[in-house]
């Protein structure tokens, strides 16, 4: 407890500081209460973590989708460079207002029926992929290669994360993403 004296005109008074006597007693009480606090935080820890014995046949799938839509879109396969992503999709990519599935895949399809223009995909630099029971993580570089405009070759490097849901059919899409260009 801090009490300050009382103070006459023109006087300087210093606070003057009473410390309760029980003050410097240790209670046993916290003592008692850190094995049930520490475990509580432990379990809530633990229910943060991506649950390891599923991860590895999840992770797998998710791999498999990427790269799969890799290779479709680089063998121009227009009928299946949508199949990646829910038609609920909604993603952010840097500088464009919010964009949806709408959005993307007639966009897609028009880069592969160009006749003077050429994208091509690296195969994706998965940086990390954290599955949480029916969602999952990947942090990810995608790099294309466009070939054949006014510009010669022009090569994007586009760091982004992808949120991916679990299917009904145990497969694996894209619902929302961001990226940006380096």
């Amino acid at each position: 407890m801090v009490s300050l004296g009382k103070f006459r005109h023109g006087q300087n008074a210093a606070a003057r500081v009473t410390v309760p006597r029980f003050a410097y007693r240790r209670s046993r009480r916290p003592r008692a209460l850190a094995m049930p606090i520490a475990l509580a935080g432990a379990l809530v820890a633990a229910s943060l973590q991506p649950v390891c014995a599923a991860d590895s046949e999840d992770q797998a799938k998710i791999r498999a989708a990427l790269n799969d839509w890799t290779a479709d879109f680089n063998a121009r396969r227009a009928g299946k460079v949508c199949d990646l992503f829910e038609p609920g999709l909604i993603y952010d990519f840097q500088g464009l207002p919010e964009q949806r599935y709408d959005d993307i895949c007639p966009r897609l399809k028009r880069a592969l029926a160009s006749e003077t223009r050429s994208w091509t995909y690296a195969q994706p630099d998965i940086k990390e992929i954290l599955v949480f029971g029916d969602v999952a993580v990947v942090r990810l570089t995608w790099t294309s290669t466009v070939t054949g405009g006014p510009e010669g070759e022009v090569k994007s490097v586009e760091p982004g994360m992808d949120i991916f849901r679990r299917q009904p059919d145990g497969g694996w899409k894209i619902m929302r993403y961001m990226a940006f260009s380096r």
